[in-house]
């Protein structure tokens, strides 16, 4: 691990040199290896030999500041800029950019905005946010997103809602959500559980997407690198329509022993969720989306949003490549050549399915975030919406997808700095010191990741000053 490199101060950026210091050493040359490796990154580590004019001054300087050229880092990764800039007197190679587009596409997704969004609640220059705890895992999980937060001075100020299923059948603190959410315009939660043998139980997830009318749901699967994988080079966005269909909530049993539940689709509700979706693909430079779909058997519902989402994509976004591809092809695609989807839009029902099988083949459910997004409001959370009551209290659970779900969030509000600041902290704790939970083929306990994001954080801005 070398952190330093023997290099030269610039005399053509220094003023105070003397035209007698600049003739004695104008022709003094001196030929470094600068090895650019800071915590040991397996990708990063690549020789790099220049030869620049030698100067009056020759100092050990760190790599953030090689010969006065140029603000250049390397935290166990390479930031997009890091780049060795050099005049053309000076023979180079550049420094390798692979660690830097991993670390740019772990960074979190930006969303669309909306102008109707509402204005974000802000008070004495700090964002205020809804939390709504949920249950499992959801308290303890979203207790260590407030610590990171709060070390790396993040601006932002939690109004704190114990909703969950306890819970479940007081309207009170469900209209208290509903209300904070409104009031602050984003909110972030752990996940609420369901039950399965009371009919009359209430589905606290499925209504407060309904009231609140969030209708896209957003995934972002992506490989991380040294995870271990049966697929590498996955980058996927998933776009769920999160209102209607299957999760209408309208059964009844019409008869002793005979169920009917009814799938509802309309017209309006497929047209925005589809061109969210194009949207999205548009601000981000992505070029191809997928509609998932049963139009061969729902001939009607499936065919109803296989017709839409084709004429927006042929009248309305010409330049972006659409294809269909039906929900059981689409799932054994995902398992075995899921490098050939970019955007995949489809209903509710199986974009459960689909989202459950991207969080899967890219390491499981303790890696990806999700967000819950409408015209006014969003809500974010992990991408699989699973409460994990079996690992609650034990302190090994993953809280990869909820400290994501977190920076969504900051990105969402216009934090970038903080996000990015804690993203790469996140990713190098992950990829270079290895400090992964059992999910990740790991032994490290949720407190050690948490710790270790912590101390890079620290790390970086001890670097900076």
């Amino acid at each position: 691990m070398v952190q330093h490199c023997y290099s030269h101060l610039s005399y053509q950026r220094k003023s105070w040199y003397t035209r007698r210091q600049r003739r004695r050493f104008k022709h003094a040359t001196m030929r470094a290896e600068v090895y650019v490796s800071s915590f040991s990154c397996s990708h990063c580590v690549e020789r790099v030999a220049f030869q620049r004019t030698a100067l009056h001054h020759c100092k050990l300087a760190k790599v953030d500041d090689v010969a006065g050229v140029c603000s250049m880092r390397c935290f166990g990764v390479c930031i997009p800029r890091a780049r060795l800039r050099i005049d053309s007197r000076c023979a180079t190679t550049s420094h390798t950019t692979k660690c830097a587009i991993e670390m740019h596409k772990f960074r979190s997704h930006v969303l669309p905005h909306r102008k109707d969004r509402v204005q974000l609640a802000r008070y004495g220059g700090r964002q205020r946010v809804t939390m709504l705890t949920g249950d499992g895992i959801g308290p303890e999980m979203l207790a260590h997103v407030k610590n990171i937060f709060s070390f790396a001075n993040v601006p932002v100020d939690f109004e704190e809602i114990p909703l969950s299923s306890n819970l479940a059948s007081d309207d009170a603190i469900m209209d208290t959500a509903i209300m904070a959410i409104k009031r602050n315009g984003v909110a972030i939660k752990g996940n609420i559980e369901t039950r399965f043998d009371d009919p009359q139980f209430k589905l606290r997830n499925v209504e407060l997407r309904k009231r609140l009318d969030l209708y896209a749901n957003v995934l972002h699967c992506i490989s991380i690198p040294t995870i271990p994988t049966r697929h590498k080079g996955i980058d996927i966005v998933i776009v769920r329509e999160n209102t209607e269909g299957e999760y209408s909530g309208l059964e009844h049993e019409a008869r002793k022993g005979v169920v009917e539940s009814l799938k509802i689709v309309t017209r309006n509700n497929i047209e925005r969720i589809a061109r969210f979706a194009f949207e999205y693909a548009l601000s981000h430079g992505r070029k191809k989306v997928t509609a998932v779909h049963k139009a061969n058997i729902q001939k009607l519902a499936d065919g109803l949003f296989l017709y839409v989402c084709r004429e927006v994509a042929e009248s309305e976004y010409p330049q972006i490549k659409f294809e269909s591809m039906i929900v059981d092809n689409a799932s054994m695609q995902m398992v075995s050549r899921p490098q050939q989807f970019d955007v995949m839009l489809m209903p509710n029902l199986y974009g459960n399915i689909i989202s459950s099988v991207g969080c899967g083949i890219v390491g499981g459910a303790g890696l990806v975030s999700g967000v819950n997004i409408g015209d006014k409001y969003a809500v974010f959370e992990t991408g699989v919406r699973s409460a994990g009551t079996a690992l609650t209290g034990k302190d090994i659970a993953n809280p990869t997808a909820f400290i994501r779900a977190g920076l969504d969030m900051l990105r969402y509000l216009g934090l970038n700095k903080y996000a990015d600041l804690i993203s790469d902290a996140l990713f190098i704790a992950i990829t270079d010191r290895h400090v992964r939970t059992a999910d990740m083929q790991g032994s490290a306990k949720s407190s050690d990741l948490v710790n270790a994001v912590i101390e890079i954080i620290g790390e970086t801005r001890r670097k900076s000053i």
